[in-house]
């Protein structure tokens, strides 16, 4: 496999955005080679014998995971904290203690899941195709959520939409609001990113649509759904950067190195955009992209 300097900055930027924009990274990651075609579709195809795109892709991730580790650093220096002391004083009270727990409890599920049977599923749908099909179908998910809420078919929690005390951080009021989720909907949450392992759904998408399901606004669901997915982000990226110290490798680690860069860069200019977006916006926007993004792609592809 070859890897221009252009590509990579390309793949990176793409990476970046779509990784928390709902709009699934992976999905975008399959179909953009594919439609562009010539020697972009060549280089970029996880599906050739002994392509290290995926692993391309996971170093990309990494990037992206920290940029979000930035971006929420004083958040996750008070969820250690509140682990560490959860820990040692042996009970589950503050609201670090208890967004410190959701948050692995809400991580267990997609990490057995993804050991499981993220190889399987991506050697049976990791194809334009699919990727197109799963990408409309992400967007009906993202469409029904709004829906649903606006309904009155999401499950509210007292104070879910509640704003922040005058004068109290915004973070930390989302924190408080977080905290008021129980250990089961953590769960269910978290459970929910299992389906980012099918070829365009995506994982922000699907954890803040069944956040929003669960009684969160927008803007909580959001944020939940970035802490949640540091740690996945960064556990797949640790396990298959590897890959790329093969010797075979050695010609597009400067590449790698650049998109990277560029990986970074976007997703914390995403993230930055999208909390506060979601302070007052919804995703159907977002829900119509996919949904025309996939059904014109799927119509392509099959001509």
């Amino acid at each position: 496999m070859s890897l221009t300097y252009p590509e990579s900055i390309g793949v990176g930027l793409l990476q970046g955005v779509t990784e928390l924009f709902p709009v699934s990274s992976l999905g975008h990651s399959i179909l953009v080679p594919a439609l562009l075609g010539g020697q972009v579709k060549k280089d970029l195809d996880m599906t050739a014998p002994n392509s290290p795109y995926l692993a391309v892709l996971v170093g990309l991730h990494l990037a992206t995971a920290l940029a979000l580790v930035v971006f929420f650093r004083k958040d996750w220096i008070r969820v250690i904290r509140g682990l560490v002391s959860s820990i040692r004083e042996r009970r589950i009270e503050s609201v670090e203690q208890r967004l410190a727990w959701l948050l692995i409890v809400g991580t267990i599920p997609v990490g057995v899941a993804g050991l499981v049977a993220e190889k399987a599923l991506r050697s049976a749908l990791g194809k334009p195709l699919p990727a197109a099909i799963f990408l409309a179908l992400n967007g009906l998910v993202l469409l029904g959520a709004d829906r649903l809420r606006r309904g009155g078919g999401g499950r509210r929690r007292a104070g879910a939409d509640a704003a922040h005390t005058p004068g109290e951080d915004p973070a930390i009021a989302s924190d408080r609001r977080l905290a008021k989720l129980t250990l089961r909907q953590g769960v269910w949450i978290g459970a929910a990113q299992i389906l980012a392992l099918l070829p365009g759904i995506s994982r922000s998408g699907v954890t803040m649509s069944t956040g929003i399901l669960r009684g969160l606004n927008h803007e909580d669901a959001a944020r939940f759904s970035f802490l949640l997915a540091t740690p996945v982000i960064a556990a797949a990226a640790v396990l298959k950067v590897p890959e790329l110290l093969k010797p075979e490798y050695t010609g597009i680690r400067g590449p790698v190195i650049v998109g990277s860069i560029c990986a970074f860069a976007a997703g914390y200019v995403s993230v930055k955009f999208l909390t506060k977006y979601f302070e007052n916006k919804s995703m159907t926007p977002f829900a119509i992209y996919c949904m025309v993004a996939g059904v014109g792609s799927a119509i392509y592809l099959s001509m």
